[in-house]
Parts: structure tokens; C-alpha cells; sequence
């Protein structure tokens, strides 16, 4: 492993995704080709049939919300069947379906995907702004996931690395790299605690650091909380509130919820350094049969955004508390308690954190950049000859096999230490059985049928005899890259069977072979996400014309729609908006960068069919 070629890591966020490397022993982010270090984890395909990922694609997500996926790593190696998708997903963004292994898909206008093969789009993203930092490609990396992600959950995401074109080194939880990233080059030493709450996922890992050696004690969470939740209850309170007021149902409208969802996004990020905040959406309904267009407008303060969310608060806390008894730890043996993720800016749940720990949480590392300094750290560390970084991390959830009744017999409990083996006897549950079948279970529910099956084998040949007179070897064992090998062996005869447990990613392996061979490897259409590589002067001179064309019909409009927002407490801002659009195109189409005016010609697109409805309904009104 002492290649001297360039490796990264990445965080695979649920809102941004991030990338970063360890130059001469010091970890930094790579910056996105579209400007700053994070890189929305937003997919699109556009209306011209174009693939769009990041900036881009989060742009135009309120006028194509059909062709928009985003938060798709929470769907990541889940199955359709599997309740907790049902209930937990972000509502009214996706259009779901079960796929031919009934395993979840996400309808886009021009197909359907896998969630792998849509993460490996973000990746393939962070991997050509890697391409481009380094001047060549870049194929080695370290991917960051939940502390709490099952087996089949990290396989879903190595399967999007691999379709990306990437050589996954390791798969490492997100509160671990943390980790790595505060002690990573400093004489740390001490129990630490990462308090980890993203757009998409809660974590919560307590590490005992000594000199470069990260020792995880235990690890917890929910990958069904996050920032996504926070947004979804502002999202129902303006649903409620709207079809109080006005007895419309905005759940249906798919334009008018990607609205919301912006709105909501905004103001809760507001509302961490301001105590009150205005949501104003003009013309947010409008009936099909005709008639005048209905606004939203609310004022929303911290403390009703407190009170809004304050069972997912206590839910953070509630996993804190299991994670540190599992440790054995006491708040007050902590050194720190680091806090990552953006929703951590909320002074709700710094003021949890306060409380619950009994100390000031630290602010000493980016919430947004830390995951992925501590990914690059970990591969840095994996492709040194030397390195003075040691991670011992654990199992984040329990392994175990079925046995009669239905019910799970654990062998390796969750926060054991990898790499680690363990073997144990079983006996035979029938009179004159010689078949016994070895059903491999990952979670912590006491009913096997509640736990995921992680692969199964069949040891044949059995002396047949009374019930319990012959006697099974099953042992598990986990390596450090935590492959799981479960074997059972007839103690009577030596006879033996095994499997190496390769979890379903909700990819089989043709599935996998036959994205790979469709994309090799799969990558977003360049035209329009990198405006580096466009040809310069066809495009430049086709977008120039389009800001010109829409800068004229939007000053045609407004005279006409004038009159129809007079007696409107709308009108003033609408009209103010639609001029400093036209003052914004007019700046921006004499110049040469091809993502403003990309960005001047969506927000002209807007104004101009907001002002074309406005002035049909005036003359509709006059006929």
C-alpha cells in the first residue's frame, strides 16, 4: 500500500457531500468545480434529457421537481418491503416503485434507478473535482457512512463507489473520521464523544484517543433523523396552516411542495442566528379551473420551530444516553464532545448537548468539512508504508444466527471490536434431523424475522439421532475491512460448510455488471454541470441570446401584469424581484462565465412564466 498516487476521502452527505486529501500532513478539502467545498447531493435529470448532479441540479429543482432526486442516501441498500421506508421517507419528493428483486427504486423521466447508481453519480462528481485538483485521475478513496448503516447499507455504498470508478479502500463510520480529523497530528489523549446529526442521519460514537491510536468504545444512532426531519415538520405546520386558511390541500402539488421544502430549508437555517424569520411564497397555489392565485405568507420564530421538533431533539439524546451506558462511560470522564453536521448549529441542540453532557460542546472543527478531513486521514493512513493513525473500530450492530423458535442468537454482540472471531455449539432441534440450516442475522431484535438476513448455508450429512445428540460449530469471524465469514462444522465427522457474507446493496451482481458496462463508469453529462469543458464560443453566444430574448419578453410583461398585483400585499416585492432580474441579466450577459448566466437565464425562466400567468389572468379578466 505504499503507492505514492493521490487518495481522497469523501463524505457522502444526505444534503452536501464533501471531498478531501492529506497533503504533506495536512488534510484539506478539495473545492468543486462550481465553486466552495460542498457539493449538494442533489441528482437531476433535466427537461432536455441531461444529467445534472450538484449546484446545478439543486438549482432547478422548484421548476422540474419530477426529474429531481435528493436525500437518497437514506434509501441507500433498503429495501421497498421494509416498513421503516414507508413511513420514514422525505415525503413528496420521489416517485417510488418496486423493482424486479423488489428492492427500492427511484423513478426519473428517463428511467429507473437504483439508489447505488444515483449516489454514484455525487461520487463521480467529487471524483472529477479530484481529477481536476490533482491535474490526473484519481481512483483510490475512502467513503464515510452512518456509525448506525447495516451491512447491507455499506455495501450499497461501496456499489456506488465501484460505479463511479472508484477503488474503495474502506468503508469508516462518520463520527470515526471526526475523530480522526481533531486528533489526527496532535498529542490527544482522552474519551471523546462525536455528536453527529446531518441532513439525513444521527450518530453517536465515543473513542478513547492515545497518541494516534482511535480505539471506538460504542457507536449508536438513527438513520432515519436528520435535517430532512427538521425540514418536514415546518413543511406539515405551512401544509396545516395553508389549508386552514384557504382549505387547500398542497400535498398534490408537486411545484408548490419543492417550494415549501426550499422555504423551510431556509428559514430553519435562519432561525440558528436570528429569533424570527419570514417565509413569503407569492402565488404558491393557483386553481386549475381558473381564479385568483393564493400567497403564503408566515412568520416563523425559533420557539415555535423548538416546539415543532422537539421530540427529534429528545430522540438525539435518548440514543446518547444508550451509547454511553453501552461504553460504560460518564459524561464527566468525556475531554470533549464534538459536534458535527449542520443541524448542530441549531441552538436547540447545542443547549440539549450543554445539558445532557454537562460541558460546552467543542466548535473546534467544521461541522460541514470534518468527515471527510477524517476520511482523507484514514486513507492516507491505509496507503502509507508508515503511519502514526491506529482505528479500532466496532461492529455497529450485532451479529448473531436463528435458532428453533424463531428466535436470534447473538454471537457478536454491536460495539465489539473487529477484527474478532468467536465460536459456539449448537445442538439438533429434531429427532433423526440430518440437515441443519445456518441462517446468518445482523440486528438487535430477540425475533430473527425482525433482523436482516445477511446469507444462509446449508450443512448436510448429520448422523441421524435423538434430538440434541449431535452438536454444530458455528463460528463467525470479522476482519478488519469487516468481511464477515460464518462457518459450521459436524463435530462428529469434521464435515464443514462456510460462506463469506456479501451483503445485498439492493444490487445483485449482474445488476452491478450491467451498470458497470452501461457507464464504465457512470458519469454525469458534462455539458451542462462542468461549464469549464463546454465549448466556449457556441455556448457562450447561445446563452447570451437567451438572457437578451427573456430580458425582452420579461419588460414586455411587467407593464401587463402591473395592474394585476395593484391590490395585492404581493405586488411591490413581485415587481421589485422581476426588475432586479432584469438588472441582473442585463449585468451578467456581456460576460463570459457560463454558470452565471446559466443561473440568470433559470431565475429569468421563472420570473418571466410567473408574470406570463399574471398577465393571462389579467386578460382573461378583461374579456
Amino acid at each position: 500500500m505504499g503507492d505514492s498516487g493521490p487518495v481522497i476521502g469523501i463524505d457522502l452527505g444526505t444534503t452536501n457531500s464533501v471531498v478531501a486529501t492529506v497533503e504533506r500532513g495536512v488534510a484539506k478539502c478539495i473545492p468543486s468545480r462550481q465553486g466552495g467545498n460542498l457539493t449538494p447531493s442533489v441528482v437531476a435529470i433535466a427537461k432536455n434529457g441531461k444529467r445534472l448532479v450538484g449546484a446545478l441540479a439543486k438549482r432547478q429543482a422548484v421548476t422540474n421537481p419530477e426529474g429531481t432526486v435528493v436525500a437518497l442516501k437514506r434509501f441507500m441498500g433498503r429495501k421497498w418491503s421494509d416498513p421503516k421506508v414507508q413511513d420514514g421517507r422525505v415525503k413528496y419528493q420521489y416517485t417510488l416503485a418496486a423493482g424486479e428483486h423488489d428492492d427500492l427504486r427511484v423513478v426519473l423521466p428517463d428511467k429507473q434507478y437504483a439508489p447505488p447508481e444515483l449516489s454514484a453519480l455525487v461520487l463521480a462528481e467529487l471524483k472529477a473535482d479530484a481529477d481536476a485538483y490533482f491535474s490526473k485521475p484519481v481512483s483510490r478513496a475512502v467513503i464515510t457512512v452512518p456509525a448506525y448503516f447495516n451491512d447491507g447499507q455499506r455495501q450499497a455504498t461501496k456499489d456506488a463507489g465501484v460505479i463511479a470508478g472508484l477503488d474503495v479502500l474502506r468503508i469508516i463510520n462518520e463520527p470515526t473520521a471526526a475523530a480522526l480529523a481533531y486528533g489526527y497530528g496532535k498529542q490527544v489523549a482522552g474519551k471523546v464523544a462525536v455528536f453527529d446529526l446531518g441532513g439525513g442521519t444521527f450518530d453517536i460514537s465515543v473513542l478513547e484517543i492515545n497518541r494516534g491510536v482511535f480505539e471506538v468504545k460504542s457507536t449508536g444512532g438513527d438513520t432515519l433523523l436528520g435535517g430532512e426531519d427538521f425540514d418536514n415538520r415546518i413543511i406539515e405546520w405551512l401544509v396545516f396552516t395553508f389549508a386552514k386558511e384557504f382549505n387547500v390541500d398542497l400535498r398534490q402539488e408537486r411545484m408548490a411542495m419543492q417550494r415549501l421544502r426550499d422555504a423551510a430549508e431556509k428559514a430553519k437555517c435562519e432561525l440558528s442566528t436570528v429569533k424570527e424569520t419570514q417565509i413569503s411564497l407569492p402565488f404558491l397555489y393557483t386553481p386549475k379551473g381558473g381564479g385568483q392565485a393564493l400567497h403564503l405568507q408566515r412568520s416563523l420564530t425559533r420557539d415555535k420551530l423548538e416546539e415543532l421538533t422537539a421530540d427529534l431533539v429528545e430522540r438525539c439524546i435518548r440514543h446518547c444516553e444508550q451509547t454511553l451506558g453501552e461504553a460504560k462511560v460518564k459524561p464527566s470522564e468525556l475531554k470533549e464532545v464534538l459536534l458535527v453536521g449542520g443541524m448542530t448549529r441549531m441552538p436547540r441542540v447545542q443547549d440539549a448537548v450543554r445539558r445532557f453532557f454537562g460541558k460546552e460542546p467543542s466548535k473546534g472543527v467544521h461541522p460541514d468539512e470534518v468527515v471527510a478531513l477524517g476520511a482523507a486521514v484514514q486513507a492516507a493512513a491505509l496507503t502509507q508504508a508508515e503511519s502514526d493513525v491506529l482505528l479500532l473500530d466496532v461492529t455497529p450492530q450485532s451479529l448473531g444466527v436463528a435458532v428453533a423458535g424463531g428466535y436470534t442468537r447473538v454471537l457478536i454482540p454491536k460495539n465489539t471490536t473487529v477484527p474478532t472471531s468467536v465460536t459456539e455449539e449448537f445442538a439438533t432441534s429434531k429427532d433423526g434431523q440430518t440437515v441443519v440450516k445456518i441462517i446468518v442475522l445482523q440486528g438487535e431484535d430477540q425475533l430473527a424475522s425482525k433482523n436482516e438476513i445477511l446469507g444462509e448455508f446449508i450443512l448436510t450429512g448429520l448422523r441421524p439421532a435423538s434430538r440434541g445428540a449431535v452438536t454444530i460449530e458455528v463460528a463467525f469471524d470479522i476482519s478488519a475491512e469487516g468481511i464477515v465469514s460464518v462457518s459450521g462444522k459436524d463435530r462428529e465427522t469434521g464435515q464443514k460448510q462456510s460462506i463469506t457474507v456479501s451483503a445485498s446493496g439492493g444490487l445483485t451482481p449482474d445488476e452491478l455488471q450491467k451498470i458497470l458496462a452501461e457507464h464504465a463508469p457512470i458519469t454525469p453529462d458534462h455539458e451542462p454541470a462542468l461549464p469549464q469543458a463546454v465549448s466556449a464560443d457556441p455556448a457562450l453566444s447561445g446563452l447570451r441570446d437567451r438572457v437578451n430574448g427573456l430580458i425582452k419578453d420579461l419588460e414586455d410583461l411587467i407593464p401587463q401584469a402591473k395592474h394585476a398585483l395593484e391590490k395585492s400585499q404581493f405586488g411591490a416585492d413581485a415587481l421589485q424581484k422581476a426588475e432586479r432580474a432584469v438588472a441582473r441579466g442585463k449585468g451578467a450577459v456581456g460576460g463570459s462565465d457560463i454558470e452565471a448566466l446559466n443561473a440568470v437565464v433559470q431565475e429569468l425562466e421563472r420570473t418571466t412564466n410567473l408574470f406570463r400567468g399574471l398577465a393571462k389572468s389579467r386578460t382573461a379578466g378583461n374579456g
